[in-house]
């Protein structure tokens, strides 16, 4: 049996519906979506941003943010653990 290959136009439609309702995903979700991209060699940008990079569940808005001297620090409210971005 094989797989239906998507052209790479279609993965980033894709990939962009998904992340317009990113807040109701589970990390398996996310880490589907993530090797869909990683396979087309499609870069996530500032969606990657949208979820925690260690245990890959959306953030829903109950996270410590910090922002001090242009950097921003997010405390995921499921690992805890902190994500460290520049301003």
């Amino acid at each position: 049996m094989t797989k239906k290959k998507i052209s790479k136009k279609d993965c980033e439609k894709e990939i962009r519906i998904f992340f317009s309702k990113v807040k109701n995903k589970t990390p398996n979700d996310i880490k589907k979506i993530k090797r869909l991209a990683m396979s087309h060699n499609l870069k996530l940008g500032n969606k990657r941003k949208k979820f925690c990079r260690f245990c890959l569940s959306p953030y829903s808005g109950k996270e410590k943010v910090r922002i001090n001297n242009k950097i921003k620090n997010i405390t995921c409210s499921e690992c805890k653990k902190v994500s460290i971005w520049k301003i």
